[in-house]
C-alpha cells in the first residue's frame, strides 16, 4: 500500500472564542499555532497544540457539531492530573477513573461540549 497517514487532526466547534481560550491556553495548556477569519468579523477558526497533540477549534456552523469526543494515548496520566487540578480551574476538576479496558483516564469537557479522554494503559 503506497498510502501513508501522518496524524489525525480533530475539529472542534466552539461558540465563544474568549471561553475557548481561556479552556485550551488557559486551563489545558495549548499553544496558539495560528488563528484564521475570512474577515475582520468572520468566525474564527485556529491551531492549537501540546506536543503530540494538535486540535483545530472553529466556529463555522459547517465545520462539525457540538459535542465531539476524543482519546489520546497518554503517559504521565497522574502528573497531568495533578497539574489541571492546580490550575482550579472553576468549570472543571476532572478526576482519574480506572476503566475495564485496563487503563486509567482524565476527561476534561469544554465549554461547547466537547469532550477529551486523556487515557493511559495500566500495563
Amino acid at each position: 500500500m503506497t498510502v501513508k497517514f501522518r496524524e489525525v487532526i480533530p475539529v472542534f466547534r466552539i461558540f465563544d472564542e474568549t471561553k475557548a481560550r481561556e479552556f485550551y491556553c488557559g486551563f489545558l495548556g495549548f499553544h496558539i499555532d495560528w488563528e484564521h477569519r475570512f474577515a475582520p468579523d468572520a468566525p474564527l477558526y485556529m491551531r492549537v497544540s501540546l506536543p503530540g497533540l494538535v486540535l483545530h477549534l472553529s466556529e463555522h456552523h459547517g465545520d462539525c457539531s457540538p459535542g465531539g469526543y476524543v482519546v489520546v494515548e497518554t503517559r504521565g496520566l497522574d502528573d497531568l492530573h495533578a497539574a489541571l487540578l492546580a490550575k482550579n480551574y472553576r468549570y472543571n476538576r476532572p478526576t482519574i477513573e480506572d476503566r475495564p479496558w485496563d487503563a486509567r483516564t482524565v476527561t476534561v469537557v469544554d465549554p461547547f461540549g466537547n469532550r477529551i479522554m486523556f487515557n493511559e494503559a495500566k500495563t
